[in-house]
Formats: C-alpha cells, sequence, structure tokens
C-alpha cells in the first residue's frame, strides 16, 4: 500500500535569516506505522512537518508522500491523503460555527451538501464532540478547539494523520480523551510532541531530530532507555519511566511508629 507512506531522502532547507531547518533528513515510514517526531525546541520538527503538506519547499532533497512525489502539480491530491492537525487550533478554525468549519475541507473537495453534511456528524462523533455542532469554535475550550480541529482533519478521510504538538495546553482529561481517540485511528501516524509518555503509549518507533538532523530512528523503548542519548539530545526520560527511580524504596526514609502512635484517643 504505497499511499500510505511517506518518504523523505536528504532533505535540506535553510530559512531566509540563515537559520537551518533540516539538514540532510531522511526516513520512510510505512503503512500503518505510528511514528513520534521528537528532539528540542528549534530541533527541525515543525519544519520538516510543513514540508509534508507543501507549506514549506525543500531547497534540496526529494518527499514522497503516499502515491506522490511532494510538487506543485501534486499537492491538492497530497494534501488530500495527508492530514495535518497543526499546534494552534485556531490557525485550523475560522469558520462561524464547528459544523461550517469541519465540513469545509469535504464541501471544497465536491462533497454535495447531504454528503459532506453525513461526514461531518460521523467526524463529529469519531472526535467527540458531535455536541459541539452549532458552537463558535472561538468560544471553545483548548481541548475542545483541539478536538474539533482533528475533527476536520477526519472529515478528509486522510491515509496518513500528521500532528504538530498535539497534547499542549490540554488539561490531563483532555490529553486522556485524545490519547485514546489517537488510538482508533489505524492508518499511519506522525506525531511531533514534546510529550514523551503519549510518544511511548501510541508510538513503537520514534524519530529524534537535532540541529535539523536525524540523530536517531528505533524503537520509542530503546530511545526513550537511553538516559546519556536523551540527555545529549536535550531530552529527559517520560514521567512513567522515572517512578522507579522516584519510588524507590531504598531512598525512602524508615521510621519506627509504636502501634500506640496510630490509636484513636476516645
Amino acid at each position: 500500500m504505497t499511499h500510505h507512506i511517506v518518504e523523505a531522502i536528504d532533505l535540506h532547507y535553510t530559512y531566509p535569516d540563515g537559520t537551518v531547518g533540516l539538514n540532510g533528513v531522511s526516513f520512510r515510514v510505512s503503512h500503518g506505522e505510528s511514528v513520534a517526531l521528537v528532539g528540542e525546541n528549534g530541533a527541525g520538527k515543525s519544519t520538516l512537518l510543513l514540508h509534508l503538506n507543501g507549506c514549506l519547499t525543500a531547497a534540496q532533497g526529494t518527499l514522497r508522500i503516499g502515491d506522490y512525489p511532494l510538487n506543485s502539480k501534486n499537492l491538492n491530491e497530497v494534501r488530500r491523503s495527508l492530514g495535518m492537525v497543526f499546534q494552534n487550533p485556531d490557525d485550523q478554525l475560522f469558520m462561524p460555527t464547528v459544523f461550517d468549519d469541519v465540513a469545509f475541507g469535504p464541501l471544497n473537495f465536491g462533497m454535495t451538501k447531504d454528503e459532506a453534511k453525513q461526514t461531518v456528524l460521523r467526524a463529529l462523533e469519531t472526535a467527540g464532540v458531535g455536541h459541539l455542532a452549532k458552537r463558535p469554535p472561538y468560544k471553545l475550550s483548548q481541548g475542545e478547539k483541539r478536538s474539533v480541529s482533528i475533527a476536520t482533519v477526519l472529515a478528509m478521510s486522510p491515509d496518513i494523520l500528521v500532528l504538530d504538538e498535539p497534547t499542549s495546553s490540554l488539561d490531563p482529561r483532555s490529553r486522556r480523551r485524545l490519547i485514546e481517540l489517537l488510538k482508533t485511528f489505524e492508518h499511519t501516524k506522525i506525531i511531533a510532541t514534546h510529550d514523551l509518555d503519549m510518544a511511548l503509549e501510541l508510538c513503537e518507533r520514534t524519530i529524534v531530530l537535532h540541529g535539523g538532523c536525524v540523530t536517531a530512528d528505533a524503537s520509542t523503548q530503546e530511545i526513550l532507555q537511553d538516559e546519556a542519548f536523551l540527555h545529549a539530545n536535550s531530552l529527559e526520560k517520560p514521567l512513567c519511566m522515572q517512578k522507579i527511580s522516584l519510588w524507590d524504596p531504598n531512598k525512602i526514609p524508615h521510621h519506627t511508629h509504636h502501634h500506640s502512635d496510630y490509636t484513636h484517643k476516645k
């Protein structure tokens, strides 16, 4: 199934001010893989994602999304097969109501109003926000906006789902709901994130970027257990993997209490 793959070969990109965004990035993501993209701020994660949907164009190298090499001629086909959820939902939501926002893509790609309506309702239900259809997006919480922005992408039935920092600024309950939602998406996922606990839960594979270069591409478990490597790339072991050291019984001071200390006086 080639229509679910993402392949980058020797991508280079430098911003107009001379900042190097990508410096020879290569990788291949196959059908059905969930891949985390991690690295410190400025490592090149967002730059790479903006190449995947054609917002930026590499100065050198090639990029293939599904069945198509990414170029201006194929841009519409690429954007139909790859759905991008931006870091800030406000960049994605601009219509008067949630329903209108989710319907925007399907209507622009030629669906009839009836087809679009069914598609929108299905996408909103999948994202757990069917009850928000008539609400104006600007009145939603961050968690609700994030779920609606995902619904706008799901309505396009993409083969590949790309998310930029999907859990940023979410409360714990919204974060958990989002993770459970992403588990239901069976196609290819690429998730750029600082949330390494989420990466561990959702992604079997992780690509690490540092200074615009790929410094590791291996199993998430393997990468996140290597403390020296994480430190060198300005990353930290996920909290769920730190519990052992945090709760090491040898580090907890022992106190001897007499039974009478805990007896209630009557």
